[in-house]
């Protein structure tokens, strides 16, 4: 235990010492210097940082967990991100720093009215305290109680521990988050990104040569063949993640969290031009790809090594295989980088929660008309995070009592919010009549009805279905009104350019790439792939060479789109206010 405790503590004050020092250079007395960054940050940084922001204990506890239980389906939440991150490149980020946005209600405001603003701030708070930091601090807080022992070294109950890690973790994150702004916040991301990345893999690896006793090739041949129903991506209405919620509700929350949560398209926003925006975004498209070896993969190996319901808690079944495959020193260096990540999840959300509430609900002017003074701006957010920080600690422990496992109940909690503001923002970009009021009554009537029919009814079709239905419903109420009572309020596409905007050379190229590897990752994991009922075979590969082919059709095809969406933003006509900075 003390090589584990001391490599952990080495591992950890090395990042944080140089995340300080490579901050320091950045003025936080300012909001793009706190919040931005300064707006400087490369592409690799934002990558790692996106990843990082995204990959906390929740993902590695809650998939491996789910995975465990059930199959592989729930890959629709990881897979499918490679795509949608190439959408934020190439569609998205060129119209948002093109303004020089520092939040996303920064559109809302600019095409509905204020009010719109700030209801979508207020929602984002409301998301990132009840269910994003608190679910990031408990799963944080059993990953470490498990590997550390936390209760039996301290002589506490299970549920005395979690409250213990979730407090030393909420503490420690708080200071973090206050002190250093995003700059440092996204600093460590990068290099806690490399270490988890590392780890991440070591895992499989060593849980492969457990489960084959010394030899890879052999656990390989008990995964394909003992029950290759585990591989399967493809889930049925009955599994965690179906299919065909890729076709309906699915790709928007993907769409919303990568590009419209200001947690996570935060970073991007910080991007010293947009070429490094477009390389970190699909750079992190890239690594989303690999992400399922990391996060799902553990959970086959759990099955076959300990076998269905060897392990009472689901939960507890990733931190039980890193403890029982990982050499002594790896685990400490592992837990280093995975309690990088839970900091980068609940720094980086605190960090919004900072930007959203000092820019868009309390920036405004003095009484005597004069604009509120930088300083007070971000002194006002840091008071802000810090009161948001401490009330999730005392909502996380309260994630004990979670039925349906953590990952699930996770995504069905943000669908209250994602695809509603999703909504607002397509429509209000496709059509420039649509009205506040008509924005206001479909974010009111959609997340009414989600939170009635998924917490409420026992409906006969999967909630992400109802959030499909809901955005074709709203969206056309949205056109209608646009029609019948159309706003008179001309929305001007007006080009700031706080940043260059030359875009990336080869961002369609490597686009397609990554496009066609989702493509084929859900081939290779079908009942035509490596999740054949006979195990791999033959006729396996056979289908593999027809999946490449039409592989390469979707990629074709994706490329012009791409291109057409595009170019519409680089020939658009707006209006130029400021000189590049």
């Amino acid at each position: 235990m003390g090589i584990i405790l001391g490599s952990f503590l080495g591992v950890t004050l090395i990042i944080l010492l140089i995340s300080f020092y490579q901050s320091r250079k950045v003025a936080k007395n300012t909001s793009d210097g706190y919040f931005l960054g300064g707006r400087s940050l490369t592409g690799g940084v934002i990558g790692a940082s996106l990843l990082l922001t995204n990959l906390s204990a929740t993902n590695f506890v809650g998939m491996t967990s789910d995975v465990y239980r059930v199959n592989m389906s729930t890959i629709g939440w990881e897979t499918p991100c490679a795509i949608a991150l190439v959408i934020v490149a190439v569609v998205l980020l060129p119209r948002y720093l093109s303004r020089g946005f520092a939040t996303i209600p920064d559109f809302l405001e600019e095409r509905y009215d204020k009010s719109v603003k700030t209801w979508v701030s207020v929602l984002f708070l409301i998301c990132y305290l009840c269910n994003t930091l608190p679910i990031c601090l408990y799963a944080g807080a059993i990953t470490v109680n498990q590997i550390f022992d936390i209760p039996g070294m301290f002589g506490l109950t299970y549920a005395q521990g979690v409250w213990a890690m979730v407090l030393l973790i909420g503490v420690i994150g708080i200071i973090y988050a206050l002190v250093g702004g995003l700059k440092m916040v996204a600093t460590a991301d990068t290099l806690n990104g490399v270490l988890l990345v590392i780890g991440g893999l070591l895992v499989p690896i060593f849980g492969l040569l457990a489960l084959g006793k010394g030899s890879i090739g052999d656990a390989m041949t008990t995964i394909l063949n003992a029950a290759p129903e585990k591989l399967n991506a493809i889930g049925t209405e009955q599994d965690l993640l179906p299919f065909s919620t890729l076709f309906t509700g699915l790709m928007p929350v993907l769409i919303y969290y990568w590009g419209m949560d200001q947690a996570i398209i935060q970073r991007a926003l910080a991007a010293k031009n947009l070429k490094e925006g477009q390389k970190g975004v699909m750079f992190a498209g890239f690594l989303k790809l690999l992400t399922p070896i990391v996060l799902m993969f553990p959970g086959i190996i759990c099955f076959h090594l300990f076998g269905a319901g060897g392990i009472e808690n689901s939960d507890l079944a990733y931190a039980t295989l890193v403890n029982r495959v990982l050499p002594k020193p790896l685990i400490g260096l592992f837990i280093a980088a995975m309690f990088g990540a839970i900091l980068s999840t609940f720094n980086g959300t605190l960090n919004s929660v900072s930007t959203l509430f000092a820019m868009n609900i309390y920036k405004g002017k003095t009484k005597d008309g004069e604009p509120v003074p930088e300083e007070k701006i971000v002194r006002v957010g840091k008071i802000c995070g810090l009161i948001v920080g401490v009330c999730a600690m005392f909502v996380a422990p309260m994630f004990m009592y979670a039925p349906d496992g953590l990952y699930s109940m996770f995504q069905q909690l943000n669908g209250l919010f994602n695809v509603p503001i999703f909504t607002i923002m397509v429509m209000g970009y496709l059509n420039k009549k649509t009205p506040a009021i008509a924005a206001k009554i479909s974010l009111v009537v959609f997340i009414a009805v989600f939170g009635v029919t998924t917490f409420f009814m026992d409906l006969p079709i999967y909630y992400l279905h109802v959030s499909g239905i809901m955005f074709v419903l709203c969206c056309i109420f949205m056109w209608i009104m646009g029609k019948v009572k159309p706003t008179d309020k001309v929305f001007e596409r007006k080009r700031k350019n706080v940043v260059d905007i030359q875009p990336w050379k080869y961002r369609y190229e490597f686009g397609t790439l990554i496009a066609c590897g989702a493509v084929l990752t859900y081939i290779a994991l079908s009942p035509i792939g490596f999740a054949s009922p006979d195990g791999a075979d033959f006729m396996t590969g056979v289908w593999m060479v027809v999946g490449v082919a039409a592989t390469c059709v979707v990629g074709f095809i994706f490329k012009k789109i791409m291109k057409r969406f595009d170019r519409e933003v680089y020939e658009e006509k707006v209006t130029e206010e400021t000189s590049v900075a």
